[in-house]
């Protein structure tokens, strides 16, 4: 694994040649080695389809190629930090959440409308995360970000997770969501405000909850 865990709020990342990590812009703290940064504006191996994807949903977050021999330290704006290794599944992630990820899987986007018709894209205006979700498939390790740390809940088939949508960070697994309203919900057991709705993942897998309804 590429990644280790300093403390909460920073990882350190091992850069070997021939093997490219990603980051975003700015995350870098510090490094030791001979380390390369370059700008990359199509965002790991998902190609051209991948980044027209992300530009449409305003969601192009710029990416780090980072190459070379040494150490990288990673951290940003103090947010907590969750490593999460793949083995071959795939990472449902709004892409800002992304600090860094190995350059061994393949990322590309999901229009959320495919996962809940139209309701997956009313979950889009409503919680504020793009209508297109970034993916990364395979092998390797993924650090995204969050308030308050981050929690795995396990999905497991007939039993569905309900998740506060402002808390929600990704999932994985064969997983479908929908996004429900409940009256009165957020204000009886929610911190958010508006109206009440409520996030229903269901199948088999994991998501991972944020301990804030606070956006990055």
């Amino acid at each position: 694994m590429a990644f280790t865990e300093i403390n909460s709020k920073m990882i350190q990342a091992t850069v070997v040649p021939g093997q490219r990590l990603f980051s975003q812009r700015g995350a870098m703290l510090a490094y030791k080695g001979d380390v390369s940064f370059t700008p990359n504006i199509q965002g790991g191996q998902g190609g051209v389809m991948s980044m027209l994807g992300r530009r449409v949903a305003n969601e192009a977050t710029p990416l780090m190629t980072v190459e070379g021999s040494g150490t990288v330290m990673f951290g940003h704006g103090g947010h907590h930090i969750q490593i999460i290794n793949l083995t071959g599944d795939t990472l449902y992630v709004e892409a800002d959440r992304l600090l860094a990820f190995e350059g061994t899987l393949q990322q590309g986007t999901m229009f959320m409308g495919s996962q809940g018709g139209v309701m997956g894209m009313v979950r889009g205006q409503v919680t504020g995360q793009g209508l297109f979700t970034t993916t990364l498939q395979g092998q390797g390790a993924v650090a995204v970000m969050a308030h308050g740390g981050v929690f795995e809940v396990p999905i497991t088939p007939g039993r569905p997770v309900h998740v506060d949508p402002q808390a929600y960070v990704a999932h994985h697994g064969d997983v479908r969501n929908k996004l429900s309203a409940a009256l009165g919900w957020r204000d009886m057991v929610g911190r958010g405000s508006g109206e009440a709705f409520q996030l229903e993942l269901s199948g088999n897998g994991a998501v991972y909850v944020q301990a804030s309804e606070e956006k990055l």
